[in-house]
């Protein structure tokens, strides 16, 4: 016997690949995955990837929104930078996605801030 109103818990690397995927697939470029666990609380992982305009950066933004929302019935709890468009993050609270333009990656410079962190680049 089910019930159906029992959640499944969903394990935050199988939605980092599933992220992943899809911002590969509308062509994001240098994803980047940084593995925070055990080394801040904030997140267990960032995703990180650069878009090649503003309007991508948007369209990053909404294809992810859709696709976890379909795939693992989740919206994010905070989306910012939707206006401006140079940073988009969409924080699901485990996983943080951080859409960036090229100029604003480099300047902040992420990955290198949290240099302790495990980076894994995303190839499809």
């Amino acid at each position: 016997m089910t019930n159906s109103n029992i959640e499944i818990e969903l394990q935050p690397s199988e939605q980092v690949n599933f992220i992943a995927k899809t911002l590969s697939d509308k062509k994001a470029e240098k994803i980047r995955i940084l593995d925070l666990r055990g080394v801040t609380t904030m997140a267990d992982y960032f995703i990180i990837c650069t878009s090649a305009s503003d309007v991508h950066s948007k369209t990053l933004a909404d294809e992810v929104s859709e696709k976890v929302a379909d795939e693992y019935y989740e919206k994010p709890w905070r989306r910012e930078g939707l206006e401006v468009r140079r940073w988009i993050i969409l924080d699901y609270v485990h996983v943080v996605v951080h859409i960036f333009n090229a100029e604003t990656r480099d300047y902040y410079g992420l990955e290198r801030m949290w240099n302790d962190a495990k980076v894994t680049s995303y190839t499809d």
